[in-house]
């Protein structure tokens, strides 16, 4: 049996600490080790249990947890140089701004605390696995707030290779993309792991995340009834 994930929770609040602890305690696979009320005790405590995922909040007495995302990614370093801890942001700060500055510091995820109980587990489940989560409203945003920028966003995707990821999005198989595009199946499978290896995804369920979070399948919908 695998052993279960380590999960530590900063928040500044006690009634959110142990509101967290009471919903993650009674998940299968899930143990919480550790609590702190500010930046440096999250330090101290990632340093002291070395925990899979810590649970951080923005908004704190003293250093917020962006500003400390540092300390506390170096905190949770393994020996080997390894990841070490991973961090899930859980704020109720929904601006796209919050969420840059994170990612940016450091976080491998960015969740809202309104976010339901099921959400919170599945990103726990994610961020441990290497993953990058963040909600798909929050990453629409995102996309939003950064086509309004002055500094264009580098697209890393050809236009075949959107082509690609819209009919991936939309459930369709290699062999049917082949079909639909004109192209080979080896082609096919060619363009969708480029993809996933340029977007840093792994399954097919972050790429309908992505795609909706980054307009795709709303293109997809305007382009069809054209």
């Amino acid at each position: 049996m695998a052993e279960p994930l380590r999960i530590a929770i900063c928040d500044d609040h006690a009634l959110v600490r142990s509101g967290l602890e009471r919903l993650l305690v009674d998940e299968p696979g899930l143990d919480v080790v550790a609590r702190a009320s500010n930046a440096e005790e999250a330090i101290e405590v990632v340093r002291e249990t070395r925990p899979d995922v810590l649970l951080l909040d923005v908004v704190m007495p003293g250093r917020s947890g962006i500003e400390a995302l540092p300390d506390v990614l170096a905190a949770g370093r393994g020996p080997d140089g390894d990841a070490g801890t991973r961090v899930l942001v859980l704020s109720m700060q929904d601006d796209p701004s919050y969420v840059r500055q994170a990612f940016a510091a450091g976080a491998n995820g960015y969740l809202l605390k309104e976010a339901a109980d099921a959400e919170l587990v599945q990103a726990i489940r994610e961020v441990a696995d290497g993953r990058r989560y963040v909600h798909p409203l929050l990453g629409a945003r995102l996309a939003v707030a950064e086509e309004k920028t002055e500094e264009p966003v580098l697209d890393p995707l050809s236009d075949r290779e959107h082509d690609v990821l819209r009919l991936l999005a939309l459930g369709h198989t290699n062999q049917e993309i082949a079909k639909i595009l004109f192209i080979s199946v080896r082609t096919a499978e060619t363009h969708r792991a480029r993809i996933m290896q340029k977007l840093g995804l792994t399954t097919r369920a972050e790429i309908v995340r992505y795609a909706l979070a980054s307009g795709e399948l709303a293109l997809e919908s305007r382009t069809s009834t054209v």
